[in-house]
């Protein structure tokens, strides 16, 4: 019986690891584009809120804050 591989196993043995690793790293792009897609929809919805803050006058707190006066007010 001998150890040396046919070139058929390693062809097989090749061909499925390209194949595998094709799919491995498709899934990993899906993965990362689910967490980056849900991180721009959290900054989006906190920049929203900001703005919406500030056109409301209020911090970030919900504390009104004064605005500041323009140079001609008294």
């Amino acid at each position: 019986m001998s150890l040396t591989p046919t070139p058929q196993l390693v062809y097989r043995a090749v061909s499925r690891w390209a194949v595998e690793s094709q799919a491995r790293a498709r899934r990993n792009a899906m993965v990362a584009m689910t967490v980056l897609s849900e991180r721009r929809a959290e900054r989006e919805d906190v920049e929203e809120y900001f703005r919406d803050a500030d056109a409301r006058g209020e911090g970030a707190a919900g504390i009104a804050v004064p605005r500041p006066r323009a140079s001609g007010d008294t």
